[in-house]
């Protein structure tokens, strides 16, 4: 069986920010497939960027995120050992790999960029919390 991989363009609340998708895919089960996330419109080492997905008629996943330029992502329980996020500082990319795909796996996925006000407030939460724990 052939399965489709649909992935959506997305941009920020100002036109000159967009994070840019790869193109649709059709993958067999057992392959590997790896999506990019194209930033352009602010600097890359400054928001994390959240992979999210959607399988046809459930609701939206949440897959994890990565700080851009630290090359050290966080991934929710369910997605910790097929899914692989990587980055390209230089090229301001961002990419998701999943490795032994299965029909599950048939989803739109889509990466967002994480707000300045969430960012400011978990950088808050990691102040307050190395305070305590000194």
């Amino acid at each position: 069986d052939w399965w489709i991989w649909r992935r959506c363009f997305l941009t920020g609340a100002w036109s000159e920010i967009k994070l840019d998708q790869s193109a649709s895919e059709v993958k067999r089960p057992g392959e590997t497939v790896k999506m990019s996330c194209v930033i352009s419109g602010y600097s890359m080492t400054s928001y994390n960027i959240h992979w999210i997905r959607q399988r046809p008629g459930r609701a939206l996943e949440w897959i994890g995120y990565m700080y851009t330029g630290d090359n050290n992502p966080s991934y929710a329980s369910s997605f910790q050992s097929r899914f692989i996020m990587t980055e390209n500082v230089p090229s301001s990319t961002q990419y998701l790999e999943i490795s032994s795909l299965t029909a599950e796996d048939s989803a739109a996925y889509f990466c967002a960029r994480e707000t300045q006000w969430l960012k400011a407030a978990e950088q808050l939460y990691i102040n307050l919390y190395r305070q305590e724990t000194m």
